[in-house]
């Protein structure tokens, strides 16, 4: 019997450096730029590009939809965003962003008729999902698809993590680990660093209460390292995620899925060999290698 949502994990693995790219890419960097943003600053048109599909969305929608990070990160920044660029002129940007990383990635593999297939079968699983209370899903699979293979697949692979995000947050819920202390319990296991996010915003008072308040239920020791107990939760968490974001890799099936993860692998080897992305990320995506082939 296939393991679906073990090949969600897996598919995600494999499209987040493609999908992340963007975030870390020059070429966003001057988009930001034109449309007035300050293009040495990383959030304000991070919290643009990626809410945007909500429309203008308020303080209180986006660190409802984003989680983790603090509500004064993000009111530092929402909806001034929008003040600076209207929701259409950001996914704008967002298009030719992720059109010209991508084409500086890829180079002339921009045109292998294996990326088309690729990008074909991560829209038909994108567009397999079902978006009941996924709303950064729904917002992005609202969007027009665009007509170029690489931009195709840049859109399939948000459209699919945002879907995998929105089960993670009902996971996280689930468990009873508010945006803090998601974090501190995802440190406390060793997945990254404490430091690396300290970008959430959360200062040291609220990442102190938030050990805390996991201490006291047998989560986590008095250094903030998990217990087996708080292994397990997060164990669990990671488990029900896998889950919910397993329903649109049942449509491709195991074969679409093996077929999925051998096309995208020279855009996944670009990408890492490229550079751009940080060496550990806050999404426990340790120590990113390119794939061997089978």
């Amino acid at each position: 019997m296939t393991d679906y949502p073990s090949l969600a994990r897996q598919t995600w693995h494999q499209l987040e450096p493609v999908y992340a790219s963007v975030y870390f890419s020059r070429r966003t960097a001057a988009e930001a730029g034109a449309l007035g943003y300050d293009a040495t600053a990383r959030w304000p048109f991070y919290f643009a590009l990626r809410a945007a599909p909500l429309g203008a969305a308020s303080a209180r929608l986006v660190t409802a939809t984003f989680y983790s990070f603090s509500p004064h990160r993000v009111a530092a920044h929402v909806p001034g965003v929008w003040a600076t660029a209207s929701p259409g002129a950001v996914l704008e940007a967002r298009t030719r962003s992720v059109d010209a990383t991508l084409r500086a990635i890829l180079g002339d593999r921009i045109a292998d008729p294996g990326l088309a297939e690729a990008a074909a079968l991560a829209r038909t699983a994108a567009e397999a999902a079902d978006f009941a209370g996924r709303p950064l899903a729904a917002a992005n699979a609202a969007l027009e698809w665009p007509q170029e293979p690489h931009l195709v697949l840049w859109q399939a692979a948000n459209v699919l993590r945002e879907h995998r995000g929105d089960g993670h947050l009902v996971a996280l819920q689930s468990a009873g680990l508010d945006g803090c202390e998601a974090l501190v319990s995802f440190a406390g296991i060793g997945a990254a660093p404490a430091e690396n996010f300290a970008s959430r915003g959360w200062n040291e008072q609220e990442w102190a209460a938030a050990r805390t308040r996991l201490r006291e239920r047998g989560l986590v020791d008095a250094e903030g390292t998990a217990t087996e107990r708080g292994r397990e939760v997060r164990d669990e968490v990671e488990r029900l995620t896998d889950e919910l974001a397993a329903g649109p890799y049942r449509v491709l099936g195991e074969d679409g899925c093996a077929r999925l993860a051998e096309l995208n692998r020279p855009a996944f080897t670009a990408v890492i060999e490229s550079g751009l992305l940080p060496a550990q990320s806050t999404l426990g995506i340790l120590n990113i290698q390119a794939p061997k082939p089978r």
